[in-house]
């Protein structure tokens, strides 16, 4: 018998495909999510406590 060929060698691997198959479904979730934000154009720009002419609404005159 192999040394890697125990049982919980298997189990330990299929947890490992199983971890790093949600990991990867994750990265593709937050890049799909990004690139949409991104695609529509919206601003990017986040409150960082100071006032910024390019985050206030359009003044109507």
């Amino acid at each position: 018998m192999r040394p890697d060929s125990h049982e919980i060698f298997g189990r330990r691997r299929s947890r490992n495909l199983g971890l790093g198959l949600v990991l990867g479904a994750f990265v593709l979730l937050v890049f799909a999510v990004t690139m949409v934000k991104l695609g529509e154009g919206q601003s990017m720009q986040g409150f960082d406590h100071s006032l910024r002419p390019s985050l206030l609404p359009p003044a109507e005159e």
